[in-house]
C-alpha cells in the first residue's frame, strides 16, 4: 500500500511538475534540491509513473556509493509498501536484488559504467538519474559523459537528469546542452554552530595519518555534545580506522555507538538508517554527508577531516590521503543536524580557520589515478578522452601515466586502442592492474585462488590482519567479521567473471562488438580470445611460472601481487629496507615477519611527502625466479659506463627495473658510452678536469667579454653547461679518444677553445684588436687586461699613466683602471681617468708622496712625463 502521506510530505513534490515539463521539452534537466527533500526517492517514482499517474518508464538511478544505493531502494520500496525486488530493485557490486517487474533500479555509478560498456544503447531504459552529481566522483563524471554520447549518437530519446544537493548547477546545465535547471526548496531547520577547537595544537593530517590527539579531542566533543544537547549525535570522521579509534574512546557513554562506512555490515548500515527508541552516536565517513538520511539526528560533530585520492605518478604509489574538508562539505555535514528539527553542529577547529578552507572538494578527475578511466575511455572509442563531455578535462600528465600502465598490462596498443584483452579487463569492475593480476593469475594458479587474492587487493584488509598478504589471506578465509563476508562475496563474483569470455555475466553480455557510440572510433581494436599483447613488453605466460599451480599460499600471494604491481617488486637491502623496481626505497615496520625476506611483492605502500622511502603496509614474500617471471617487461640487460667517484666505471648489468640483478666488469666499453660518461663527469665536476694554462683561462675570459659586449658570433664560454652543450664543436676529436679521467687532463682547453672562434665571418682575426690580451700604456709597458669580471680591468702603477687624458677602451668599453702605488698596492679605482686627474689625484698624492718620496708626484699629472722609474733614474 502506497504511503501517500509520506510522499506528500516530501518538499521536492512542488518542483516535480517543472521537472517533468523540462524533460518533455529538452530531454535533459538539472535538479537542485537540498538533502532530505526527496529528490532521491520521490522523483524517480514520479518519473517512472509509479506515483502521480504519469506514463510508465523504466528508470535507472545512479548513486555514488553502495550504501546509498541500497538505502535509496529500500526507502522507495517502503514508500510503495513493498520490499526491494518488486517494482524497486537495486544492483551493487556483489549484490543484485531485482525482479521481472522492476521499474526503478538503483545502481552504483560503477555498475552503470560496466553496463554501458556492455550495452551502449541501454536497451529498455528510458531515463537515467545521476544522483549526487555535485560530489564529482570519477565514475559519475565518466557515466555522464558516456550517456551524453549515447544521446548524441544512438538514443536521442533517452532522458537524463543530473540531481545535485547544491545550487551550483551552471556547469552541469551547460554540459547537458543548456538543460533547464529546476530548483526545489528544502525544509531546513536552524542549526547552531559551536566552535570546539582543541585546547592544544594538534599536528595537521599527513598522508593517511591523523594525530591521535585530534581523535581524542573529537571523542571528548562527542561526550560534550551528549551532555549538552538531546537527540542522536552524528560524528563525521575521515576513515574506518579513525571511526574505530574514536569508538574505542566512547566506552561507557549512555548511547548506542554505531560505525557507518562503506565496509560496515548491512545490518549496521540498516540500523543507522532506521529510527530508534534509544539514544545513538553514529560515527560515519562522508557517506552520510548527502546520500543518506539518518533519522533522529539533532547534533553533528564535525572533525573537519576528509579523505581524497592522490597518486604519485613518478613512482606509481597511489593511495587515499587525509585532507581538511571543504567549506561545502562542512555546510552539508552541518545540515544533517537540521533535517527534522533545530539542531547543533560542533566544529572541531578554530572559527578563524574556516574562511581559509577550500571552497569545494577537488574533482576526482584532477587528483586521482586515471588508469581505470583511461581504459574505460579507450574501450568507449576515445583513447585520449578528447571527445567526451566532461566538466574538467583529465590532466595530461595523469593520462600519460595511465596510458603507460595500460600498455604495461597489455590492455591497449601504442595508439591507445584497446586490445581484446583490454576489453575483457574493462568489464571486470577492477583497476587494470588488478584485472591483469586476475587474468594472468587465474591462468597460473586457477580461478579460485587468483580471485581470492585479487579480492584481498581490491579492498585492503583490516590492519589487524597484518602486513603479510599470505597471512591476511588465511585470516580472511577463517574470519567471521564484516570484511571477510564482503571478501567472500567478491571472491565469488571474480571467480565467475574470470570464467566468462566477456569478463562477467549480466544483461547485454556479448554485445561489445555491436554498433554504439565510439565503436567506429575503436575500429581495429582487435579480435577474440584473450588477445595478443600490444607490444614487446610481454606479459608472463603461465607456462613460464614453474610449478605455479602447486605454489604454496605464500608463493601464490607473491605471484599475484607481483602481477598487479610489478614496479613494486622489491629486493632487500638489509635491516628491513628494500629497493623497489620503480627505484623507490621501501621499509618494513619493526616486528614484521617480512623484514627477513630477500624479495617482496609490495601490494600497498604509502610515502609521506618528504620521505625518501615508502612504508610497506601489505606485501608478500617472493623469490627472484617469480620476480623475473612476473615482471618480465621490466627485465633488461646491457652495458653501462658512468662517472662515479671521480672516474669512469664500466659494467655489464642485468636489471629488473632499478634493481641490479647481476653486475660484471666491462673491459671494452663502447666509445659512445665512454664519451657520454665523460661528459657526465665534466658536468658533475666542471671543466677544470681539462688542462687550463694561464693563457687558456685568459682566452676564455676574453671570449666571455666579447660575448657579453658584442654578442653576434662570439661564443658563450662563461658557463660550463653552455660549453658542454657544444662539446662536438670544440672538444673533438680529443674527447672521443679519451678513455678515463686522466685523458681529460691532457686536453689543452685553450687550443680547443680556439675552435669556437667565429672564423667563418672573419671576426676571429679581430680577437686581438677587439679584446687585446695586453694594452700598452704611456710608459711603454704592455699591461695584461683582466677580463674575468663584468668590466675589463687594467691594473697599472699610477706614474705609468701620467699624460694619458682618456680612459683606455676595449671593444668600445672603457676599462676599469686600478691605479697602483709604486709598491704595486691599490691606490685608487676609476673608470674616468680625466676626472681622476682633476680631483681624486690630489688626495692620493697627499697620502703617498711622503711614503714614496723617491717617485715623482707632479702637481699636474695630465702633462707630466709617464715613467716606470724613480726620480733618480729619471735624472740620469
Amino acid at each position: 500500500m502506497i504511503r501517500q502521506a509520506d510522499l506528500d510530505a516530501l518538499p521536492v513534490r512542488e518542483a516535480v511538475p517543472a521537472l517533468v515539463s523540462a524533460l518533455d521539452a529538452h530531454g535533459t534537466a538539472v535538479l537542485c534540491a537540498p538533502p532530505g527533500t526527496g529528490k532521491t526517492t520521490l522523483v524517480p517514482l514520479v518519473l517512472a509513473g509509479l506515483v502521480g499517474g504519469g506514463p510508465r518508464r523504466r528508470v535507472v538511478v545512479a548513486e555514488p556509493r553502495r550504501i546509498a544505493a541500497r538505502a535509496a531502494a529500500r526507502r522507495m520500496a517502503w514508500l510503495l509498501g513493498q520490499e526491494p525486488g518488486g517494482a524497486i530493485g537495486f544492483t551493487v557490486r556483489g549484490e543484485r536484488v531485482v525482479g521481472p517487474g522492476t521499474v526503478v533500479e538503483v545502481v552504483t555509478t560503477g555498475v552503470l559504467l560496466q553496463r554501458l560498456q556492455r550495452d551502449q544503447e541501454l536497451a529498455g531504459t528510458d531515463l537515467v538519474v545521476l544522483d549526487e552529481c555535485h560530489e564529482r566522483h570519477l565514475d559519475a563524471d565518466t557515466v555522464a559523459a558516456f550517456l551524453l554520447d549515447v544521446r548524441a549518437t544512438l538514443r536521442p530519446e533517452l532522458r537524463l537528469v543530473a540531481a545535485s544537493a547544491t545550487t551550483d548547477a551552471a556547469g552541469w546545465a551547460r554540459l547537458l546542452g543548456d538543460a533547464p535547471v529546476v530548483e526545489a526548496a528544502g525544509v531546513a531547520y536552524p542549526v547552531e554552530t559551536v566552535w570546539a577547537p582543541p585546547a592544544r595544537p594538534v599536528r595537521p593530517p599527513h598522508g593517511m595519518r591523523v594525530d591521535p590527539a585530534q581523535l581524542t579531542h573529537v571523542a571528548s566533543v562527542v561526550r560534550r555534545a551528549l551532555a549538552e544537547r538531546s537527540g542522536d549525535v552524528l560524528c563525521f570522521l575521515p576513515g574506518v580506522g579513525e571511526i574505530a579509534r574514536v569508538a574505542g574512546q566512547l566506552g561507557g557513554v549512555d548511547a548506542e555507538v554505531l560505525q557507518v562506512h562503506g565496509r560496515a555490515p548491512a545490518a549496521v548500515q540498516d540500523a543507522a538508517l532506521t529510527a530508534a527508541d534509544h539514544r545513538r552516536v553514529i560515527l560515519s565517513t562522508a557517506v552520510a554527508e548527502s546520500s543518506l538520511t539518518v533519522p533522529g539526528v539533532r547534533v553533528v560533530v564535525d572533525s573537519g577531516l576528509a579523505r581524497e585520492p592522490r597518486v604519485d605518478h613518478a613512482r606509481g604509489l597511489g593511495a587515499l590521503t587525509t585532507v581538511r574538508a571543504s567549506r561545502a562539505s562542512g555546510r552539508q555535514r552541518a545540515g544533517r543536524a537540521g533535517r527534522e528539527a533545530p539542531g547543533t553542529v560542533y566544529r572541531c577547529w578554530e572559527q578563524a580557520e574556516d574562511p581559509r578552507l577550500p571552497a569545494f572538494p577537488s574533482p576526482e578527475i584532477r587528483i586521482a589515478d586515471l588508469a581505470q578511466f583511461a581504459l574505460q575511455a579507450a574501450c568507449w572509442g576515445d583513447p585520449d578522452a578528447s571527445g567526451l563531455a566532461l566538466l574538467d578535462p583529465p590532466p595530461a600528465g595523469a593520462m600519460a601515466a595511465a596510458r603507460e600502465v595500460l600498455l604495461a598490462v597489455g590492455a591497449v596498443d601504442d595508439a591507445g586502442r584497446p586490445a581484446a584483452r583490454g576489453l575483457r579487463m574493462s568489464r571486470l569492475g577492477l583497476h587494470p592492474r588488478l584485472a591483469r593480476a586476475l587474468l594472468d593469475g587465474a591462468a597460473a594458479l586457477g580461478a579460485r585462488r587468483a580471485a581470492e587474492l585479487v579480492a584481498l587487493l581490491s579492498e585492503e584488509p583490516p590492519r589487524e590482519y597484518g602486513d603479510d598478504l599470505a597471512a591476511a589471506w588465511r585470516a580472511a578465509r577463517r574470519g567471521g567479521d564484516g570484511y571477510a563476508a564482503r571478501w567472500r562475496a567478491e571472491c565469488r563474483r571474480l571467480e565467475r567473471a574470470v570464467g566468462t569470455p566477456d569478463g562477467g555475466p549480466g544483461r547485454g553480455a556479448g554485445r561489445a562488438a555491436a554498433s554504439g557510440p565510439g565503436r567506429d572510433r575503436a575500429a581495429g581494436a582487435g579480435g577474440g580470445g584473450t588477445g595478443a599483447l600490444p607490444d614487446a613488453r610481454a606479459l608472463p605466460d603461465a607456462r613460464t611460472l614453474p610449478n605455479s599451480l602447486s605454489l604454496s599460499d605464500d608463493g601464490a600471494a607473491g605471484l599475484v601481487a607481483a602481477l598487479a604491481f610489478p614496479e613494486r617488486v622489491a629486493r632487500a637491502k638489509g635491516d628491513g629496507a628494500f629497493l623497489m623496481a620503480s627505484g623507490t626505497g621501501a621499509e618494513v615496520g619493526d616486528g614484521s615477519a617480512l623484514r627477513s625476506a630477500p624479495w617482496l611483492a609490495v601490494a600497498v605502500a604509502d610515502r609521506a611527502a618528504h620521505a625518501t622511502s615508502a612504508r610497506v603496509r601489505l606485501a608478500a614474500v617472493i623469490d627472484e625466479e617469480t620476480a623475473r617471471a612476473a615482471c618480465g617487461h621490466l627485465l633488461g640487460a646491457g652495458d653501462e659506463v658512468r662517472w662515479e667517484a671521480g672516474d669512469l666505471v664500466a659494467r655489464s648489468v642485468e636489471r629488473l627495473g632499478a634493481i641490479e640483478l647481476t653486475v660484471r666488469p666491462l673491459r671494452a666499453p663502447g666509445p659512445a658510452l665512454v664519451r657520454a660518461a665523460l661528459l657526465d663527469g665534466l658536468a658533475a665536476e666542471g671543466l677544470g678536469l681539462l688542462r687550463w694554462s694561464e693563457d687558456a683561462r685568459a682566452l676564455r675570459a676574453r671570449l666571455g667579454f666579447l660575448h657579453r659586449a658584442l654578442g653576434g658570433g662570439w661564443p658563450d664560454v662563461a658557463d660550463d653547461a653552455a660549453l658542454l652543450a657544444r662539446a662536438d664543436e670544440w672538444l673533438e676529436p680529443e674527447l672521443s679518444r679519451a678513455r678515463r679521467r686522466a685523458d681529460l687532463g691532457r686536453i689543452d682547453a685553450g687550443q680547443a677553445l680556439n675552435r669556437l672562434l667565429p672564423w667563418a665571418g672573419g671576426e676571429a682575426a679581430r680577437l686581438d684588436e677587439l679584446a687585446p690580451e695586453r694594452l700598452q700604456v704611456p710608459s711603454g709597458s704592455r699591461i695584461r687586461v683582466d677580463y674575468g669580471g663584468e668590466q675589463p680591468v687594467l691594473a697599472v702603477k699610477l706614474q705609468e699613466l701620467f699624460g694619458l687624458a682618456e680612459t683606455p677602451r676595449v671593444a668600445g668599453i672603457p676599462v676599469l683602471v686600478h691605479l697602483l702605488s709604486p709598491a704595486g698596492r691599490p691606490a685608487a679605482v676609476t673608470a674616468d681617468l680625466a676626472s681622476f686627474w682633476r680631483g681624486g689625484y690630489r688626495a692620493v698624492r697627499a697620502e703617498l708622496r711622503g711614503r714614496y718620496p723617491k717617485h715623482p708626484w707632479p702637481e699636474d699629472p695630465a702633462t707630466a712625463e709617464p715613467t716606470r722609474h724613480t726620480n733618480a733614474r729619471l735624472r740620469r
